[in-house]
Order: C-alpha cells, then sequence, then structure tokens
C-alpha cells in the first residue's frame, strides 16, 4: 500500500544537511520522499505551522531493565516513554539480568522491540557478565545486533583489559563506551564531595573519581589509536580533558545528561533520593561547565541515562537508596532551555539530540534528506506543562524534576514513517 503523509508548514531543522527552513515535508510509506507537484487526493496532510520537524532523536544511553528487572521498565514501556519524549531511537545498557554479553540475550531484546514504540539498539559488555576480568565475544555480539561495548554501571578498573577492549572492539566496528569512574575514590560515596555533603553528613565523591579515569581513557585512545566515547560526562575538569584531547586530534566523542546541566548537588538537600545517581551531581562550577562543552563542541551529544527504579529501591534511606533517574520525558524540555537561554541554536540542539548519536553510534537517522528513514519528531517548542507522576509512561516514577513547569514537547514521532506518538492538538 502506497501511503504518503505530508508535515506542512513547519520549521525542517536538519543539521546533517544544514537545513533550517519553513517548508513541507513528504513520507512516502517508511521513507522521505521528493514532493510531487501536487498533493495526491488521499495523502494525509497535517498542518504543522508553529512547530519544528527534525530527525527522530536518539538517545544512546538509556537503561530498559528486560531481561531481569521488568517490575522497573519493560522494553515495551521504556520504547512507549521514549516516543512520548520524541525518541525515535534508543542504544540500551547491557546491564540486565543476565548481562548482555552474549549473542543470545542481545537477540532476546531485539526479539522484545520488534514491536516497540522506537527503535532500540543493544550495546553489548566490554567484559564477561560486566565482570572486569575477561573480554566478551565482541564477533559474536556484533553479529547479533549489538552496536557497542561497556560496562555502564562499573569502570573497567584494568587497564589493559581496556587497551584490549580498544583494540578488539576496533577490529569489528563497535563503538567502546567508557564508565569513567575511579573506584578506590568513589566507593562507599553516595553524592558529591564538598560543602553539600560534608553539611548534610553524607559520603562524598570527588570529581577526581570522573577525572582521573576519563584521562586513562584518553591515555589509552591515544595509545590504541581507537575511539572512545565517554559517558554521563558531570565534571568541569574532565570536560577540560576532553576539550585538550579533541584539539590533539584523539579519537574521542563524549555525552551528558540533561540533569547535569540543570541541577547541582544542592537538589539532594532534604536527603532526596531521586536527585541520587552516578556520576552525581556536582556543583555550579560543574553546570555551567558543562553548558559551556555543550556549546563549543567539546561534548557531542546530550543522552538521558533513563535509569529507571521503583520506590523499593528509591523509598529507602539515602545511603542505600539507588542510583539513577528517569529521562526519556524530560529530556527534551530540559535541553530545548539551552536554546531558549541563548546558548545553542536550535540546529546545535537536534545535531546533539538526532545527528551527532546517529553518527556515533553508526546507525541510521539523524538526517531529513529524500530517500531517508522517515523517522521524524515533531515538536512544539512553546508547549508548556507541568511534569506529574500521572503523566509519565515509564513504569518507574523517579524523576527530580516531578512538578516542575516545563517548556517544549514532541507532539508527533514517527518512526518509518509509522506514526508511534500523537499529541497534536486537532
Amino acid at each position: 500500500m502506497n501511503k504518503i503523509t505530508i508535515l506542512q508548514n513547519g520549521r525542517i531543522i536538519d543539521p546533517a544537511n544544514k537545513v533550517d527552513t519553513k517548508g513541507d515535508l513528504w513520507l512516502q510509506n517508511d521513507r522521505i520522499m521528493a514532493p510531487e507537484s501536487s498533493i495526491p487526493a488521499d495523502a494525509s496532510c497535517i498542518n504543522l505551522q508553529g512547530h519544528w520537524i527534525v530527525p527522530g532523536l536518539i538517545d544512546m544511553h538509556v537503561h530498559l531493565r528486560e531481561p531481569g528487572e521488568e517490575y522497573k521498565e519493560t522494553i515495551a514501556s521504556g520504547t512507549l516513554a521514549a516516543a512520548t519524549g520524541g525518541f525515535t531511537a534508543v542504544a540500551c545498557m547491557p546491564n540486565t539480568r543476565p548481562v548482555n554479553d552474549t549473542a543470545s540475550v542481545t537477540r532476546f531484546i531485539l526479539e522484545q522491540a520488534s514491536q516497540a514504540s522506537a527503535r532500540v539498539y543493544p550495546v553489548g559488555a566490554i567484559s564477561k557478565g560486566s565482570g572486569g576480568i575477561g573480554l566478551a565475544e565482541y564477533g559474536e555480539l556484533k553479529a547479533a545486533g549489538v552496536v557497542a561495548v561497556t560496562d555502564d554501571g562499573l569502570p573497567v578498573i584494568d587497564s589493559q583489559l581496556m587497551r584490549r577492549a580498544l583494540e578488539y572492539a576496533a577490529s569489528h566496528g563497535l563503538l567502546v563506551i567508557s564508565h569513567a569512574e575511579e573506584m578506590a575514590l568513589s566507593r562507599n560515596g553516595v553524592m558529591n564531595e564538598g560543602l553539600v555533603s560534608t553539611r548534610l553528613g553524607l559520603r562524598g565523591i570527588p570529581v577526581e573519581a570522573e577525572a582521573i579515569m576519563v584521562y586513562r581513557e584518553l591515555a589509552l585512545a591515544e595509545l590504541t589509536g581507537h575511539h572512545v566515547h565517554i559517558a554521563h560526562v558531570s565534571t568541569a575538569v574532565a570536560t577540560d580533558l576532553i576539550r585538550q584531547a579533541k584539539k590533539r586530534g584523539l579519537k574521542v566523542t563524549a555525552e551528558t545528561a540533561p540533569h547535569y546541566f540543570t541541577l547541582t548537588e544542592e537538589a539532594v538537600a532534604g536527603y532526596n533520593t531521586n536527585a541520587k545517581m552516578n556520576p552525581p551531581l556536582r556543583t555550579e562550577m560543574d553546570r555551567q561547565a558543562i553548558r559551556l562543552g555543550l556549546q563549543d563542541g567539546t561534548l557531542d551529544t546530550i543522552a538521558t541515562d533513563h535509569a529507571p527504579h521503583s520506590i523499593l529501591e528509591k523509598k529507602v534511606e539515602f545511603d542505600r537508596a539507588a542510583n539513577g533517574i528517569i529521562g526519556l520525558e524530560t529530556s527534551l524540555p530540559l535541553s530545548l532551555a539551552l536554546v531558549r537561554d541563548g546558548l545553542i541554536e536550535a540546529m546545535r540542539l537536534i545535531e546533539l539530540m538526532s545527528t551527532a548519536p546517529a553518527r556515533i553510534l553508526g546507525v541510521a537517522g539523524g538526517a531529513l534528506a529524500i530517500g531517508d528513514v522517515a523517522d521524524i519528531t515533531v515538536i512544539d517548542p512553546e508547549r508548556q506543562f507541568v511534569l506529574t507522576e500521572d503523566a509519565i509512561v515509564s513504569r518507574s516514577k523517579n524523576t527530580p524534576f516531578l512538578g516542575w513547569p516545563l517548556q517544549g514537547k514532541a507532539v508527533l514521532t514517527f518512526v518509518g514513517g509509522r506514526l508511534t506518538y500523537d499529541d497534536l492538538p486537532r
């Protein structure tokens, strides 16, 4: 069946092709098509005056919890939350139960995702069971469908193992994603080390715990000549290390998350476990450094590190609470604030949230050229709403942004031309 949809009168923003213009985008089945001289009688036309039409957003760092912890999130619920947030694709971390270190787990994830509301790109483990001892079988994982490897949630402590991971992954065309944490410094810490942790009587994690491991990863990237991607950057010193490494021509990319450029360690006040994460929220100086890193290109992508937890893990003493927050449904409005603040242009935001993740992961999407896959997000940059627990689609509700007034929202999400989310007033 030949289905044509025309998205009319929107602001088309396509960083990959350097397009920022008002116009129409034509879709035919699962692809973007060239406009015809006249509108077919059976075409579906959607007026998007005042809206942005952008390549589908891609989140390269989420935890979908399936298999093993489906009470927190499932692939179905997580991708529905993704579509609600405007994401057409997500890359899911391997710290499931069992860990995604074999082809059988990868295949299970892809089978569960076959009817999902967003594309799912599995990420395999660097080491067997993420135990940091021996490397997983990257060839087997790549053949099964993984796009990258990481032990996210845990650092690779053994530097020789990390060196071998970079070399082995490169031979299979896989990206290596680093969870940069020096455990000897961070062990038993529950928030940023500083005046706030002292005031609250909580054990702190110094910024050096991130910086030391980032320095090691950069040194190994230089030694091997292979690409390393630094996950969830939270500190000024790590950002500057990455900036200097890029100036030297090292193959490094990096991401941060909306909470690191929106919140500071002060959000932990009152022992708010929904503000507990790893790496932890840092100081105002770090927050500003992250914002600058997004502005000047040091940081390549915005990822959510979507980490769902139930009340069983969060409504406990702060020391015992699990690390992490959900983020798929708040990432876009929080990131749009960077545009409203004049820090970055809309084109740069879409590059950070779509074009760059596609390029780094080596997956389809991130562009709106004729013939490209019709993964598209339509954004109302003016839509205002208050985040409520009842409105959250994710199976878990652990977010520090409950009750926040937010601005900017995805109103249509298309995956391969299929409408997976619709909140457009008619």
